[in-house]
């Protein structure tokens, strides 16, 4: 029997400071769901570096669907940093969030510190949207939603 996908769980980003990035994502809107250590040499069998030592935060969006999982290497530490590689460098992560209010989101994380990408632009009336660096240089992108229309329907036209 094939198996099926069920759900995606969370995207994991590794982080200097544990406390900032928490405190970074708690201004945008998600929640802290849960914070503990994981080690040993179980976890390096999953990711392929041996022994480790890992704080990790869970944290969550307010709909309870979506999880980012924040991790801080302890041991061992971290071998490379592509926080200032360019969007469109190969293996590229970044996370999106949905917001309901992109102006006073804004205004409230550049008093933070956060720099805007680029600029903030309208997409096809569809979605007001940006990138932002936000707590150690990390690429999240924010968008509102402005009508009906989902970038959805916009893929679904184009098929």
């Amino acid at each position: 029997m094939k198996s099926n996908l069920l759900e995606m769980n969370n995207v994991g980003i590794v982080v200097e400071n544990l406390d900032n990035a928490i405190q970074f994502f708690k201004e945008i809107g998600l929640e802290l769901e849960g914070r503990m250590m994981v080690e040993g040499e179980w976890v390096g069998q999953v990711t392929g570096l041996g022994n480790q030592s890992v704080e990790v935060a869970m944290m969550v969006t307010p709909d309870g669907n979506s999880r980012l999982e924040l991790s801080k290497f302890i041991t061992p530490k971290t071998v490379s940093d592509h926080r200032t590689a360019p969007v469109n460098s190969l293996g590229y992560l970044r996370v999106m969030f949905r917001v309901d209010n992109l102006d006073e989101l804004l205004i409230r994380l550049m008093q933070q510190g956060v720099e805007i990408v680029g600029e903030v632009v309208n997409f096809q009336n569809i979605y007001k949207l940006c990138y932002i660096r936000g707590t150690e240089g990390l690429l999240v992108g924010l968008a509102e939603q402005l009508g009906n229309k989902t970038a959805k329907d916009i893929l679904a036209n184009n098929e």
